[in-house]
């Protein structure tokens, strides 16, 4: 395992710049994901790590090289694709071991790796089989067997379980996770899913446009985003977003309800604001709060989530009970003080 440090590494195709200037340190053996929505350059940041696109300038270094020159091949890493990749009219066993072959090991070594990765996943009933006789989480298993048997300095993972239903991509995500905290190499991973960053990493790099937002550990990012993208990002349901102006040292909501400024904000009088709540952390209240008209109620069980309006505005509250509530009543809201931010409304930037 190695540390990967980008040093204001940026790209462009022709007039089109897709990286700006991306600086980023991953420590030797940390699960590092990379989180944004579609087109952000996340899975372009990726590729340029593991060699499969050139960087236009800045610097990319793996242990103690600098690799912007280096084949894919001469970086010692190892990469899971979203399709998985693997040789159809191979078997398992072939598939996992077509790599050692292809770099001259002898077949004793080649058997001995590819039986140790099949044993860490699970495999050794299906080295025989070609992928086409594989479920979809068999063939991801495959997928990472041929990357592990390489025991690369880095793992590369380019949104692995995108193809997955759901209940598979839980399973997936925590086999992975296991395998990273049992082999202990750096992996760094790409995925648009913000549960699947939330639940996987060390450290979340949280990506818009070609940039990075905020970089943290997934409850430093969920506790204190650095700006309205992030906090609207991490989260799910997302955060409310209440636009309001600073009057008398509260938060004057365009509907006239007022909003305690979170603890420890500075912020000046007739300043406009956006008030940010997670739906988790509002209270149903007698009196005060915000007066919202239910307009849709969605028992999952233990949790109850209600969609609500307050004025025209739409609110998402989640509650872990059962709520009895129904479209039409009116609910008071009240957001739980030491669990609201406010960001600037013309920056978007978090006050305090």
């Amino acid at each position: 395992m190695a540390p990967v440090t980008l040093r204001n590494v940026k790209k462009s195709y022709g007039n089109a710049h897709v990286i700006h200037g991306v600086d980023l340190d991953i420590a030797e053996g940390e699960f590092v994901v990379l989180v944004g929505p579609s087109g952000c350059g996340k899975s372009t940041l990726l590729r340029m790590i593991a060699g499969l696109e050139p960087i236009t300038s800045g610097e990319i270094e793996i242990g103690d090289r600098v690799v912007n020159d280096l084949e894919p091949k001469d970086r010692d890493i190892a990469m899971v694709f979203q399709n998985y990749a693997l040789y159809p009219h191979m078997t398992v066993e072939k598939n996992m071991g077509f790599s050692l072959e292809h770099r001259g090991a002898s077949k004793a070594e080649i058997a001995e790796r590819v039986n140790w990765a099949a044993d860490i996943l699970g495999l050794k009933a299906l080295l025989q089989r070609r992928p086409g006789q594989l479920s979809g989480g068999q063939r991801q298993r495959v997928a990472m067997g041929r990357a592990i048997v390489r025991n690369p300095q880095v793992f590369l993972f380019d949104e692995p379980l995108s193809n997955l239903d759901a209940k598979l991509r839980v399973v997936m995500r925590g086999e992975i996770k296991g395998l990273h905290q049992r082999l202990k190499t750096t992996t760094v991973y790409v995925t648009h899913d913000q549960v699947e960053a939330m639940t996987m990493a060390d450290k979340i790099v949280v990506m818009n446009a070609g940039k990075v937002e905020q970089t943290g550990a997934p409850l430093e990012l969920f506790d204190r985003p650095a700006n309205l993208f992030v906090a609207g990002f991490i989260g799910s349901p997302a955060m409310n977003f209440i636009p309001g102006r600073i009057e008398g040292g509260v938060v004057r909501d365009q509907a006239g309800n007022e909003l305690a400024v979170p603890t420890g904000v500075a912020a000046s009088e007739g300043q406009q604001a956006i008030f940010g709540v997670r739906p988790e952390h509002f209270d149903i209240v007698e009196t005060g709060g915000l007066a919202a008209v239910v307009t849709l109620v969605e028992s999952m069980g233990s949790d109850t989530q209600i969609t609500a309006k307050v004025g025209e505005m739409e609110i998402i509250a989640l509650f872990h009970e059962r709520v009895r509530a129904n479209p039409g009543d009116t609910v008071r809201l009240m957001p739980r003080v030491g669990e609201t931010h406010l960001f600037d409304a013309g920056s978007g930037a978090r006050l305090g």
